[in-house]
């Protein structure tokens, strides 16, 4: 079993940044695709951005592509999400999450850090 703790989550400015990150343990999280997605008051959980077994590929949604990048450092058992030019619809608690076939179907999920993006 994997376990996932979020860190990093705050209160910011518009137009500025953050980086959250994430450290795996119980498992080596070279073998999972992994990623971030968030959920805001009020509306669904959403994918956010993920990335490879490897690292070579990434993903990420409309919403935030241009802006967030999101790397892995297997090595540290680590994922983590920069998130530049925020704005206040970033608002949201944001989750690490794994998945062992695809990012769109996690198998573990983190508690979730708030991220708070003042107007």
């Amino acid at each position: 079993q994997v376990q996932l703790v979020e860190s990093g989550g705050r209160l910011v400015q518009a137009g500025g940044s953050l980086r959250l990150s994430c450290a795996a343990s119980g498992g080596a999280l070279i073998n999972y695709y992994a990623g971030w997605y968030r959920q805001a008051p009020g509306k669904e959980r959403e994918f956010v951005a993920g990335i490879s077994w490897s690292g070579g590929v990434t993903y990420y949604s409309d919403s935030v592509k241009g802006r967030f990048t999101v790397s892995r450092d297997n090595a540290k058992n680590t994922v983590s999400l920069q998130m530049n030019s925020l704005n206040p619809e970033d608002t949201a608690v944001y989750f690490c999450a794994c998945g062992s076939m695809s990012i769109q179907r996690p198998d573990y999920w983190g508690q979730g850090t708030q991220v708070t993006v003042s107007s």
